[in-house]
């Protein structure tokens, strides 16, 4: 291995543990939430540092809607805050803003907050911030079948003409790599649906840390255990 091994260009974070970590000290859900919105900007920030071309963060996803009205409008509410406060470090660090995910179903007010970030930071050319909200991987990949049968009716595309080139440009992640590396925090040994065709050749690194209580120097020993292995793509 090289001693300055080449920066990952993706990784993706599963942020699990919000909840826990409020309930093992007594505090209420939305302070769980709260602390980890406040983990996200540490961990942007230090993956910017580290010259990471793309961190895609899993924020919200299609199943969270299934949780209580209140937990649901409280996590709207904190990412309309974070997009606020979050602007002057993002211009700061040349952050660029994207997202993916069916963000429709989004609040009119977090839609607004969202578009008007993404156009503030649109020129950047640091790290690209991928925020998966409303995001579901088999919903991703329903959405992109249904551009593909577009495709197909105009006569673009058929069953002997589709590649997965043509899969991979038809879902939301079209414009970024797939992540080299995703990092799930809790302890939890699952993909909860997350990235499920893009993480077809992706290394994971599972740590027992929950997500408000991750550290940069975690992150970094996930980046260094990645650069460890052995990584043959179904090679001998």
């Amino acid at each position: 291995m090289s001693e300055n091994p080449k920066p990952l260009t993706h990784v993706g974070i599963i942020m699990d543990g919000n909840g826990r970590w409020a309930k093992n000290r007594n505090l209420e859900r939305s302070q769980g939430h709260q602390a980890g919105v406040k983990k996200a900007i540490e961990i942007v920030k230090h993956a910017s540092h580290r010259k990471i071309q793309f961190l895609t963060l899993y924020a919200f996803s299609s199943e969270n809607w299934s949780r209580p009205e209140t937990e649901v409008s409280t996590l709207m509410k904190l990412l309309q805050e974070f997009l606020f406060s979050e602007l002057p470090t993002f211009i700061e660090h040349q952050v660029r803003l994207v997202t993916i995910g069916d963000t429709q179903k989004l609040p009119l007010f977090a839609r607004g907050a969202l578009h008007h970030v993404i156009e503030k930071t649109k020129n950047h050319t640091g790290l690209t911030l991928v925020l998966a909200l409303s995001y579901g991987g088999r919903d991703e990949i329903k959405r992109a079948l249904g551009k593909l049968l577009e495709q197909a009716q105009k006569g673009d595309v058929n069953s002997k003409t589709l590649t997965e080139e043509h899969i991979t440009n038809a879902l939301d992640t079209s414009f970024c790599p797939d992540p080299e590396l995703v990092i799930r925090t809790s302890g939890e040994f699952r993909t909860s649906n997350f990235l499920l065709w893009q993480c077809a050749y992706s290394e994971y690194a599972v740590t027992e840390t929950l997500w408000p209580d991750f550290t940069p120097q975690e992150f970094d020993q996930a980046i260094d255990s990645f650069h460890k292995r052995d990584r043959r793509f179904g090679g001998v």
